[in-house]
């Protein structure tokens, strides 16, 4: 449990998740490490530097799932970097015949 006189330092006023996110400071990070290690299950702990968030504590669940969302994302990649069957599939894609007048603006 978290002492009270430590307690009125924590805010909560980020929603994750739909649910306040605790905020707290890295000294009090660090001198309270097993209780909030127990309590990030419930969700993720924003960690603060003279009152400016430096970064999050989160489970290793919560964690996972970040990765697998970033790995999903789109990303671009330039010409040399694709692989010679996208660029063989591209260049013998053929536009709709409805968006042929949209060649008109590349005369």
């Amino acid at each position: 449990m978290i002492p009270e006189k430590q307690a009125c330092n924590l805010r909560k006023n980020h929603i994750y998740r739909g649910h306040a996110m605790l905020e707290i400071s890295a000294t009090q990070f660090v001198k309270n490490f097993g209780q909030y290690r127990q309590r990030i299950q419930s969700g993720a702990i924003a960690i603060t530097i003279y009152g400016r968030i430096s970064g999050y504590f989160l489970s290793e669940k919560e964690f996972k799932e970040y990765q697998l969302l970033k790995e999903q994302t789109r990303k671009a990649f330039t010409l040399a970097e694709l692989p010679q069957s996208t660029k063989a599939a591209l260049s013998t894609a053929k536009m709709d015949s409805t968006h042929d007048y949209l060649n008109a603006l590349m005369d």
